[in-house]
């Protein structure tokens, strides 16, 4: 039965409870007890019937408990009872479903913001088609005002876009050629021409909505806990109600024991409190993978950050090219031509930095072998080149002269990372690359000590020095650097195996290992990088960290909600129960009670809805908290 048809039948029965005591107060009783049968009946066979197909499934539902107290009411004669109870459990459950509609309110937001058209030009033609129709390689036109329905890189214009359905982030971002854009995005103001290179179910908002949707639907401990408790539960409420009977020979307070022992609040204690919160994250651009994952996370102790990408920008330049018997535009591009190979950001910003100065990267890499947590090795021109740190040029017995080294440290201790270049087993340059860090970060971190996170440590593969003062200005608790990627998982298990629940926070490419040993893994990943999505069990969409400090303080809010719902739950029927057995709650009034206390659960939950994290604490008092005495 959809819910239209639970609406009509709720507000038929209601109609007919409301004629029957018209006729009550005019003295027609024949007829009230007529209209209070035919309500009883008229409410009664839904949830009859849900109870049958509980039953086929082997399942003790609520629905039983409400029929058989029903059926007992009707057989001694308490037709008012019967039709109250019908009336109040349809009722109750209408109103259940009205408000558990608000927990799943920012998916739904979500889902009415998907893109229904695309301009796109074909064989010199412009025509609007729908977005099941766009292919990838179509060319796509978005205007001012209009939203972008596909993934892709812009080939000609700029714009300002709203991406606040994907980031969570309501300040427009500016983007002009060779920037992607993102489905599900708006032109607030501009002209850009897309290649479509996602479209459909690929493109990241259609791959964040099915990820909310699995992650409401996923069950967390608690919840699964009260299934099973449920399962239990109901069997045992209809043998202790048999029991009522046969010490009191009370029919009338047996059905009504039946009755308020409905575990319908309890049930629903832990999901809606699950719902709201993972609806909560999405809003914001955080993507949290199911109740298991909230509860985990509300738990942690420990958050273990990469550097690069993480606690920094992520977006290193070039400061300084420091050439050795050749010149640095000729060593600046024989080094972009053998990092071409390389997906490491270290990488791909020297290839940049050569394209910047309009140096022409012609020849491909041959022999190319990339060196895990070192470097690169490849030939180019005939060249041996060796690039990377300095356990990559021990490994490839190239000495390194003191001046260089000196010069190295000097770069490194003012936070630059020193990228070594052999050609031909000899030292060639040095090369320079900064990255800022992120200008949220002490913010973030402080909040995280704030919601309770006891220490906070960075492991990193770049070098001592510019660790260690990225840790300085950060105020970290342990810094750990020119780690290999094995080096960092061996870390986090340490950290495991010495009791600690450790969060894992990096770019969710380098760092995956990492971030599947942890137990919980955090991905940072600007409109969702294809593994981050896939393998982290958060990811912040905005690729800013005081979206993590508001996933931290959601998931405790969202479990101490479902707490405070299962104790209201408990309590309520338990005050009931023994309301019942002293003879002071009757069928109708606890009815009554047991529906209201189910809503007040789901509006408990619905407050996490508008849940914001806790403004940051004033940093005279933090750095009091955090500077030794």
């Amino acid at each position: 039965m959809n819910a239209k048809q639970t609406s009509r039948i709720t507000a038929a029965t209601g109609l007919l409870l409301a004629a029957a005591i018209g006729l009550h107060v005019t003295g027609f009783h024949e007829w009230r007890q007529i209209l209070l049968i035919t309500a009883t009946v008229l409410a009664g066979i839904p949830i009859a019937y849900k109870a049958f197909k509980a039953l086929k499934m082997k399942a003790f539902s609520i629905e039983l408990l409400v029929t058989i107290a029903v059926v007992g009411a009707l057989f001694i004669g308490e037709y008012v009872e019967s039709a109250a109870v019908t009336f109040l459990f349809l009722f109750g459950a209408y109103l259940e479903a009205r408000t558990l509609e608000k927990t799943r309110s920012s998916l739904k937001a979500l889902v009415d913001m998907a893109p229904l058209e695309a301009t796109v030009v074909r064989d010199g033609e412009t025509m609007t088609i729908s977005v099941d129709d766009v292919e990838e390689g179509d060319r796509v036109i978005i205007r001012s005002g209009e939203k972008v329905a596909i993934d892709g890189r812009i080939v000609t214009g700029n714009a300002t876009l709203n991406e606040a359905a994907i980031t969570g982030e309501s300040v427009p971002a500016s983007k002009a050629v060779d920037d992607r854009v993102f489905s599900g995005t708006i032109v607030d103001n501009g002209f850009i021409e897309v290649v479509a290179e996602r479209v459909g179910d690929d493109t990241t908002f259609a791959r964040i909505i099915e990820l909310v949707e699995e992650a409401q639907e996923s069950q967390s401990k608690t919840e699964k806990f009260l299934d099973r408790f449920a399962n239990i539960y109901t069997p045992a409420i209809v043998v202790l109600s048999v029991l009522v009977y046969l010490f009191t020979r009370n029919i009338e307070m047996t059905l009504t024991f039946l009755v308020i022992a409905c575990p319908g609040a309890l049930v629903i204690s832990a999901p809606v409190s699950i719902v709201a919160g993972i609806g909560n994250g999405a809003r914001h651009g955080v993507l949290i993978k199911g109740g298991d994952i909230m509860e985990k996370l509300a738990k942690i102790d420990t958050v273990v950050f990469d550097k690069t990408g993480t606690l920094t920008r992520g977006k290193p330049e070039v400061t300084d090219i420091h050439a050795i018997g050749i010149d640095k535009t000729n060593l600046l591009r024989l080094v972009a031509e053998a990092e071409m190979i390389s997906e490491h950001h270290l990488g791909q910003t020297i290839v940049k930095e050569a394209k910047s100065q309009g140096l022409e990267l012609r020849n491909e890499p041959e022999n190319t072998e990339v060196i895990k947590g070192n470097g690169i090795r490849a030939t180019i021109e005939g060249k041996l080149l060796a690039i990377g740190n300095r356990k990559l040029m021990t490994a490839e017995g190239i000495q390194i002269a003191n001046e260089i080294e000196d010069y190295a440290i000097n770069r490194e201790k003012a936070g630059n990372t020193a990228i070594f270049a052999s050609i031909n087993g000899k030292i060639a340059g040095v090369l320079s690359i900064a990255d800022r860090i992120r200008p949220e970060a002490n913010d973030a971190l402080r909040e995280l000590r704030a919601s309770g996170v006891k220490q906070i440590i960075m492991l990193t593969g770049d070098n001592r020095h510019t660790a260690e003062l990225v840790g300085a200005q950060l105020r970290l608790d342990q810094v750990h650097a020119e780690l290999l990627p094995e080096d960092k998982v061996a870390m986090i298990q340490k950290l495991k195996d010495t009791g600690h629940r450790v969060a894992m926070a990096g770019d969710g490419i380098n760092d995956a290992p990492a971030i599947a040993t942890a137990d919980i893994g955090l991905a940072m990943g600007e409109g969702g990088t294809d593994i981050s999505m896939e393998t982290a069990d958060v990811v912040l969409m905005a690729d800013r960290l005081d979206q993590f400090s508001h996933a931290f303080s959601l998931a405790k809010a969202t479990v101490r909600n479902m707490k405070q719902n299962t104790f209201f739950a408990v309590g309520t029927v338990a005050l009931l129960l023994a309301g019942v057995l002293l003879g002071k709650v009757f069928l109708a009034s606890g009815m009554l009670i047991h529906e209201l206390s189910v809503l007040l659960v789901i509006l408990n939950a619905i407050r996490l809805i508008r849940y914001t994290k806790r403004k940051p604490v004033k940093r005279q008092n933090l750095e009091r908290e955090l500077l030794p005495e």
